[in-house]
Formats: structure tokens, C-alpha cells, sequence
């Protein structure tokens, strides 16, 4: 510094003592200075004290030697002492220099820059708050100095600022929060402290509304909640706790949709605390905003539907989740089926989802990866507190679709995550028909796909959403549409639902057809197609078949109708280019037709055959059944039709009799004695008017050889009274009008001929597979 400079009115002595390496010799200089600019206060002197603060200012503070830097900031702070009230007009003056030396690489320094700004604030108190950033700033920086001096005095200076906050009522909130939004976003671990602090006090001041911008920090708050200082994520958790606590208090005044976004990223993160806190935000966001959450549903679910899926290790997580999940599906009604223009008196939506999302620093913005991205939908509306009007929120299901494809579609998400997919969707088509219809064909496929799923709730999920697609009204078109898969399209032609009513099928015309039959429920195009779908998986995934086969088809009788069923796959297998795989499902379908519970009503309505429509079904399941011989004439023994089950039997001696066909003989014995059979053994009672039937019986005992079921139907007959009266035509024209014959309606010459034609294409197949070298399959099933 230049001796011969003048600095007046700064004498000479006080110019030296400031520039001395002595810190006593510089206070008593600073006690000087205070003594000075006292005289020119009582003099109303502006101009001689803004001198002093400027050379103290720019020819010490500011100074290159390290000494008179000291100097110039103990002035300074004399000089604000010395103005008392008056000094919050030189304030901006004062302060500048102070926080620049905050800056300097000398930890002595920054300290006594600490302490000269801690006695200009003390002194200006609430005057200091026009300049409230710029303290901000500067001792956001001072909270994570290396020095503890240096912070220690940072501490007091920051509790002495949080007081004059906290008594005052001109805090300007409204320019703070741009500052408070980049700072959040530190990493370092005082500098986070800092403001998880700042922010607890300003939550504490019933003068400012912190939660107005809760939007614009909640990012931050819970990227700090993710720090490796337990003390930090403490006072994270109680700040964030504060805010939720606030919220539930005044709903009205919060800006939910604004902060949906951010709740979905954070309930995606890896770190469980982060997680369940915002599980549990989103929790009551969902409660508390009602349908304003919906248009974000699709990223709702992206992030809650995995965690149902979570072990115990993160069990309260999955319950948070799951009331989440159960929560956001009682919003959507079936007010949501209308058409997604405005409804009458619908307010046009305020901010888009994708605009409520803060531009944040350090955060992923969308789904966990491009496959399974949220699609949000375009609109959302204001909450109305304590009202009972609904907001007028349009659901668009494009978005929630997506994600419910992407979760079902993926192999290694979990069972309960599936099965709260599969909710979703049938809730969806029973609250939203007519617009998930749309959205069908692309569910279709993957729900086929699930059929083959490990678990059984999830394949009986999945069967009523498919059975839900199949009866729904909103499904009824003229057109069905293009089957899914090439392979089906090129052969559509040959699947259109048939017309039952063809020649020598019933002498009787005006037969309904498959999907108007009066006796049945009306299904709707995407039946058919199910039905079609359904047997090209288990053709092709034969394992599916024999594991899965009976409990899928029991279960879709349960939940449509069995005729229904029977009729449409009997139809479909009519059409069946491979024959192997045709037998293999007729004797599926007939062990379910025959043995299972669920089958009950079915098997009242065939036993008789006194309808039109029972006949109609008989004549529909027998033209399949015909793939099987066997099978055959196991119909033919529920419908009571015993003549025909003799006739048939008759004609298997001209039958290729392999290992298989002779297990399947075996296992018709075997049903025989069976309780499903118990009216035909009692039959056997009455000779003279079911000569037929002990004739069929006969018929099989003779096909068999010297096994157990050869033993177990020899002893059966053994109990047949009378043989001797077993007539054939004289017994059946001298019977009473009582017996039980063949129904009259139903061309049985026509049906033989039909199961003829069948079995010579299986014995041209068969003998075609032996000319190439192929071996029969001749497994006996024990």
C-alpha cells in the first residue's frame, strides 16, 4: 500500500494501525474509526462516512496484501457499529466487500470476514433482509468451509440470520426460492444440512407459505433424503414429514398435480427410505386429489405395480403400494366410458403433466426404461376441497394400457405384480368397455401368453379378463376384425362361426346358430376368436395341454357358458388339419365333459336330449368327438343313445386297434364305473328295455384283452338279470312306449356315415406317417 496516499479522513495513524499484522493494533484502529464515524452521524455527514466506507471498502478489504484485508473488514464492521440504525442505508456498501472476502484462501480471513459480517448484521437486524440472497449465498458456501473456525462462526452468523427471519414479517419468499432451488441441489453434505435447516425454519414461520412452492424443492428434498449422513436423512424425513402433515391439513391450496411426476421418479428409486417416503406422499396424494391423479395414472402404475411384487425384506413398501394401487383404481367409474371430448361443463385442463415436472438437476425425467416409458395424458384439473362434484378429469387409457402390456409382457416381473395387472385390465373392461375395446387386439396376444403363466390365480385372472373380452356387449361387432397372426388371417375364411343348420345334421330346419342360440348367453365377435386362439396355443404347446388344459377350459365354463365352449371348439376342431392333435383335445374335452363338476348342467342337458338345442349341440360335439372312436361312443353313453353306441362299435372292427386305442377302451371301463355313470349300471337292471346298451357293452368287452378292465366289465355284466331275455329286434318293436330309444329327430345313418369318413382320414394319415418311416405313439396310459 502507498504510504503517501491520502485516505482522509482515515488519519494516518488509523491507516497504519489497520495495516498491521497485530490484530490489537488493528482493533484499536477499528476503535478509532467507530469513534469518527460517530462524529459525522451527529454531524449528518453522508458524505465523509461514505468516503470512510469506500476506502475501507476498496483500499483495505479489497486490498492484494492479506493484512490490510483484515484491516479493511474490522473497519467495516466499526463502521456498522458506529451507524446503529442508520446503517441499514450503507448496508449494500458494507456487505459486498465482506462476502467477497468469504472467497479468500486464507482461513483466517474467511473467519474474520464471518465475524465483521456477524456484527453488520447484528447491528441492521431486520434491515438486512432486501439483501437476504446474497447473505444466503455466501453463507451457503461458508456451511461446507474445511476450516471448523471458519464454520463455527458461519454457525453463529447463520442462527443470528434465521432469528431476524423468523421475528420478521418482510422475508421475500417469492425471490428466495429461485436461490433455495439451485442450492437444494448440492452435494455437499454441510451444504445439504444447511438447507434442510433453512427450510425447517421457514416451515416454522406462520407468515410464509412454503408449501405454495413445495413444487419447485420437493425434487431436491428428496434427493437429500438420499444421503449417506444419517442425521441429514433425519432432519429430511421431519421436514418432508412437516410438509405432509401440512398438506393434509389444507388440501385445497395444494398443487398436487405439479407434483405427481416427481413422486413417480422417486418411487422408482433403488434407496428404500427415498422410496417408501414417496410411496406414502403418493398414497395420500391419491386419497386426498381424487381423480386430479388419474391423467397420471399410467406413471402411477410404472412405479407402484413392481413393489407388489417385494418380499418381506420391503414389506411395508409393498403395503404402501398397494393401497396406492387399490386407491387409484376406485377413481376410475364408468362415467370414464364417455367419449373424451369435454363433457358439459367441463373446464378445459389447466397444466399438462409433462410441463408440471420442475426442471430438475440430477433426475431422471420418465419411466424406468424406453419399453415401459409412462405415457401421461394430456390434461389434468383443479381439486376442489370438500366438494362432492367430481373434477371434471378426462381418463385416457392409451397411457395406463401401455404400461399394463409392458408389465404383463415382462417375464421376470413378479406373480402379485401379474395379478394386479390382470385386475387392471378387467376393471378396466367392466368400468370402460367401450374404449378398452380398442385397445383389444394389441391386449389379445400377450393375454393368450399368459394362459401359459406358472402360477394358477394368475392364469384364472387372466381367464376372466379374456372371458370378460369374449361376453361383453361392447365387443359386439359386425366385423370381428383381423384374427391375430398371420397364420390365422390366411385361414380365416374356414373359421367364420358356423351355421349349425346343414344338411343331415337335424331333420328339423330353422336351427340357430352358434352365437344366437336361445338356450345360451350372446357372445360377442372376440368369442370366437378366443375360442380359435385358444386351440392353436394348445396345438402348438402340447404341454400346456396335458398340465394346464382341463383347469382352463373348467374355468372358462364357469365364468361363460359350457355349451358355449363345447360347441364352438367342437366346431372349430371339425376344421383341424391335424388329425393327432384333434383326437388328443376330443378326449381332453370329453374327460372334462364327463368328470368335472363345472360340467354338471351340460351333461343334465345331453342326457336326454329332449331339445332342440341339446340335440343340435349332441349332432355339433359328435362330428368332432369322431376323431376318437372311443370318445365317440362315451357321448353316445351320456346321451343315452345306445343303439348308435352299438352300431359304432360294430364298425371297430374295422378300425386299426393300436396300444392307445385299447388304453382308451380301457379308460371308458373304467368311467363306466365311475359315479357320473350310475344311471346307465342301473339301466342294466331294466334288460328288456336297454338290450342296446348290454349289446354295446358286451362290444367292448369283446374288444378288450385279458386285462383288469376286461375283469373289472366281465363282472359288471355278470350282474346283468336274465341274459337269456337280451333280444335285439323282436324285444324292441314288443317294448312299452316308455323305453328309452334314439332320438327320432336326429339322423343317426348320416352321423355313422360321417364317423366313417372320419376314421379313414386318421387311417390314411396313420398309414402315410408309416410309409415315411414315422412310429405310431403306442404309450399305453397307465
Amino acid at each position: 500500500m502507498n504510504p503517501e496516499k491520502d485516505f482522509a479522513p482515515l488519519t494516518p495513524n488509523i491507516v497504519r494501525a489497520l495495516n498491521d499484522k497485530l490484530y490489537e493494533k488493528r482493533k484499536v484502529a477499528a476503535l478509532e474509526i467507530e469513534k469518527l464515524v460517530r462524529e459525522f452521524v451527529a454531524q449528518n455527514n453522508t458524505v465523509q462516512i461514505k468516503h470512510v466506507i469506500q476506502t475501507l471498502s476498496q483500499e483495505f478489504a479489497l486490498s492484494q496484501h492479506p493484512h490490510s484485508r483484515k484491516g479493511g473488514l474490522i473497519g467495516l464492521a466499526a463502521c456498522s457499529i458506529a451507524l446503529g440504525k442508520d446503517s441499514g442505508l450503507y448496508l449494500k456498501e458494507l456487505i459486498e466487500p465482506v462476502l467477497t472476502c468469504f472467497n479468500d484462501a486464507d482461513s483466517r480471513l474467511r473467519y474474520y470476514a464471518c465475524e465483521a459480517l456477524y456484527n453488520i448484521v447484528k447491528v441492521a437486524r431486520g434491515a438486512v433482509l432486501p439483501h437476504f440472497n446474497v447473505l444466503f449465498d455466501g453463507l451457503s458456501k461458508l456451511a461446507a468451509d474445511p476450516d471448523p473456525n471458519v464454520k463455527s462462526g458461519s454457525e453463529l452468523l447463520d442462527r443470528l440470520l434465521k432469528d431476524i427471519v423468523t421475528e420478521s414479517n418482510k422475508f421475500d419468499l417469492v425471490s428466495f426460492i429461485p436461490l433455495l432451488r439451485e442450492r437444494i441441489y448440492s452435494n455437499n453434505q454441510y451444504a445439504r444440512q444447511f438447507i434442510i435447516s433453512w427450510i425447517l425454519v421457514l416451515e416454522s414461520v406462520p407468515d410464509i407459505n412454503l408449501l405454495d412452492y413445495l413444487p419447485e424443492i420437493l425434487d431436491g428434498l428428496f434427493q437429500i433424503l438420499g444421503d449417506n449422513g444419517k442425521e441429514i436423512r433425519k432432519m429430511c424425513e421431519v421436514v418432508l414429514g412437516e410438509f405432509l402433515k401440512e398438506i393434509k391439513k389444507n388440501p385445497s391450496s395444494v398443487k398436487f398435480a405439479e407434483m405427481a411426476n416427481i413422486l413417480v421418479i422417486h418411487c422408482q428409486t433403488t434407496d428404500d427410505l427415498i422410496q417408501l417416503t414417496a410411496m406414502c406422499w403418493m398414497r395420500e396424494f391419491i386419497q386426498l386429489a381424487g381423480r386430479v391423479m388419474l391423467p397420471y395414472s399410467s406413471g402411477i402404475l410404472t412405479a407402484v405395480l413392481p413393489c407388489l411384487a417385494y418380499d418381506d425384506r420391503k414389506k411395508s413398501i409393498k403395503e404402501v403400494a398397494n393401497v396406492c394401487n387399490q386407491s387409484l383404481m376406485k377413481l376410475v367409474t364408468p362415467e370414464d366410458d364417455e367419449p373424451d371430448e369435454l363433457r358439459p361443463g367441463q373446464r378445459q385442463a389447466e397444466p399438462t403433466p409433462d410441463d408440471a415436472l420442475p426442471k430438475q438437476e440430477g433426475t431422471a425425467s420418465g419411466g424406468p426404461d424406453g419399453s415401459c416409458d409412462s405415457s401421461f395424458s394430456s390434461s389434468i384439473s383443479v381439486f376442489t376441497a370438500a366438494s362432492t362434484e367430481r373434477a371434471p378429469v378426462t381418463l385416457h387409457l392409451d397411457g395406463i394400457v401401455q404400461v399394463l402390456n409392458c408389465h404383463l409382457s415382462d417375464t421376470a416381473i413378479g406373480m402379485m405384480t401379474r395379478i394386479a395387472v390382470l385386475k387392471w385390465l378387467y376393471h378396466l373392461y367392466i368400468k370402460t368397455p367401450r374404449k378398452m375395446f380398442r385397445h383389444t387386439d394389441s391386449l389379445f396376444p400377450i393375454l393368450l401368453q399368459t394362459l401359459s403363466d406358472e402360477s394358477d390365480e394368475v392364469i384364472l385372472k387372466d381367464l376372466e379378463v379374456l372371458a370378460e373380452i369374449a361376453s361383453s356387449p361392447a365387443g359386439q361387432t359386425d366385423d370381428p376384425g383381423p384374427l391375430d397372426g398371420p397364420d390365422l388371417q390366411a385361414s380365416h375364411p374356414e373359421l367364420q362361426v358356423p351355421t349349425p343348420g346343414r344338411a343331415g345334421l337335424l331333420n328339423t330346419s330353422g336351427t340357430k346358430g352358434l352365437e344366437c342360440s336361445p338356450s345360451t348367453p350372446t357372445m360377442n365377435s372376440y368369442f370366437y376368436k378366443f375360442m380359435i386362439n385358444l386351440l392353436k396355443r394348445f396345438s402348438s404347446e402340447r404341454k400346456l395341454l396335458e398340465v394346464r388344459g382341463p383347469f382352463i377350459i373348467r374355468q372358462l365354463c364357469l365364468l361363460l357358458n359350457a355349451e358355449n365352449i363345447f360347441h364352438s371348439m367342437a366346431d372349430i376342431l371339425l376344421r383341424e388339419e391335424d388329425l393327432k392333435f384333434a383326437s388328443t383335445m376330443v378326449h381332453a374335452l370329453n374327460t372334462i365333459l364327463l368328470t368335472s363338476t363345472e360340467l354338471f348342467q351340460l351333461r343334465n342337458q345331453l342326457k336326454d336330449l329332449k331339445t332342440l338345442e341339446s340335440q343340435n349341440l349332441f349332432c355339433c360335439l359328435y362330428r368332432s368327438w369322431c376323431h376318437n372312436p372311443v370318445t365317440t361312443v362315451s357321448l353316445c353313453f351320456l346321451t343315452q343313445n345306445y343303439r348308435h353306441a352299438y352300431d359304432l362299435i360294430q364298425k371297430f372292427g374295422d378300425l386299426e386297434v393300436t396300444v392307445d386305442f385299447l388304453a382308451e377302451v380301457d379308460k371308458l371301463v373304467q368311467l363306466i364305473e365311475c359315479p357320473i355313470f350310475t344311471y346307465l349300471r342301473l339301466q342294466l337292471l331294466d334288460v328288456k328295455n336297454n338290450p342296446y346298451l348290454i349289446k354295446a357293452l358286451y362290444g367292448l368287452l369283446m374288444l378288450l384283452p385279458q386285462s383288469s378292465a376286461f375283469q373289472l366289465l366281465s363282472h359288471r355284466l355278470q350282474c346283468v338279470p336274465n341274459p337269456e331275455l337280451l333280444q335285439t329286434e323282436d324285444s324292441l318293436k314288443a317294448a312299452p312306449k316308455s323305453q328309452k330309444a334314439d332320438s327320432p329327430s336326429i339322423d343317426y345313418a348320416e352321423l355313422l356315415q360321417h364317423f366313417e369318413k372320419v376314421q379313414n382320414k386318421h387311417l390314411e394319415v396313420r398309414h402315410q406317417r408309416s410309409g415315411r418311416g414315422d412310429h405310431l405313439d403306442r404309450r399305453v396310459v397307465l
